[in-house]
């Protein structure tokens, strides 16, 4: 009892030192000049430094003063679900935008271990609950803090954060599903469906060596971003397909899009007003991509409206021209592949 009796009262006393010392601190905060606060905060933060040596990283749900999805957030629990869930004891289920799969990630606030080069590091996963103002209801935020020592800092922030970035957007290829993008409804913004369209190459009826010059190319192409960076050009290929309907010009597009497991953008140029527009457009479309101008021909004069119009007799020239002119402007023909 005696010890027990003298442990509460060295608690008491140490409580009684620490609230003395926070009154103390605030009142050197209120009646010391600015310049000498910061010189103490700086040493505290050399001193905080030398005896804590970690560092932490937070990768945020959404991007800064916005509501924009963070694409680094996304990988990573992409690359968290696969390598190392299996190590946590609270886990979630969801299903990826656009999949099909049940995938298992962190729950809120669980701790997981990874091993990089022989460096260990640690996961954790966080919420943070704002509000903007007493008027706007509190908006609920998502992050990973990774934590690991500062003598190795740049392995991690150079070589192991991108390879997770990486690994994780590997994953969320495998995972999702296949999108078709259409602007018909809407001129300015882009709504989809789930893209599938069960064409292939080899459920597709043409000359044998003709899809396979076709299949070649395209492969070619999907692993040349290196040679066009070299080059200095834009990393990305035109088609042209031509034929009246029920020649197979829709299912060429979707035998190519599932061989390179690629999003499709059907672009209706009748719905765009101008080059403003267009460009827009064309700015929304994402990564790994084919961009779709169905029937070009028909589309002419979209164009032709910008200026006065022309004479009769020069119509068919004028048409020809800006139509050679906007696929040289778009860096497209008909049918783009591109990044």
């Amino acid at each position: 009892m005696i010890r027990v009796m003298g442990l509460l009262q060295s608690w008491g006393g140490f409580g009684t030192s620490i609230a003395s010392f926070i009154f103390l601190w605030d009142m050197i905060r209120r009646y010391c000049p600015p310049e000498l606060i910061r010189a103490f905060d700086k040493w505290a933060r050399r001193i905080r430094s030398f005896f804590y040596p970690y560092i932490q990283i937070s990768i945020s749900e959404f991007m800064s003063n916005n509501l924009k999805p963070h694409d680094a957030y996304a990988a990573v629990e992409a690359y968290l679900s696969v390598h190392l869930a299996k190590d946590a004891k609270r886990l979630r289920a969801e299903t990826v935008t656009g999949g099909s799969k049940l995938v298992l990630s962190m729950d809120e606030h669980e701790r997981v271990t990874d091993e990089f080069c022989g460096v260990k590091v640690q996961w954790i996963s966080g919420k943070l609950v704002q509000r903007e103002s007493k008027y706007l209801p509190e908006l609920e935020r998502k992050y990973y803090r990774l934590m690991f020592h500062k003598k190795y800092r740049d392995m991690v922030t150079d070589i192991y954060l991108e390879q997770v970035i990486k690994a994780g957007k590997e994953i969320q290829m495998r995972n999702r599903k296949r999108k078709l993008y259409t602007n018909g409804h809407s001129k300015t913004t882009w709504s989809h469906i789930v893209f599938e369209h069960p064409a292939t190459f080899g459920s597709l009826a043409m000359e044998i060596e003709k899809k396979q010059e076709i299949v070649d190319d395209l492969l070619m192409f999907r692993e040349s971003k290196d040679f066009y960076a070299r080059i200095g050009k834009a990393w990305k290929r035109g088609y042209l397909l031509y034929g009246p309907s029920g020649t197979g010009k829709s299912t060429m597009i979707a035998a190519m899009a599932n061989l390179l497991d690629y999003d499709v953008y059907d672009l209706e140029l009748t719905s765009v007003r101008d080059n403003t527009e267009l460009r827009r457009l064309l700015a929304e479309t994402t990564s790994k991509s084919i961009i779709v101008i169905e029937d070009i021909d028909c589309s002419l004069d979209l164009t032709g409206q910008r200026k006065k119009k022309p004479p009769e007799e020069k119509i068919e020239k004028t048409k020809k021209e800006v139509s050679r002119k906007d696929t040289e402007e778009s860096g497209r023909e008909s049918l783009s592949l591109g990044f």
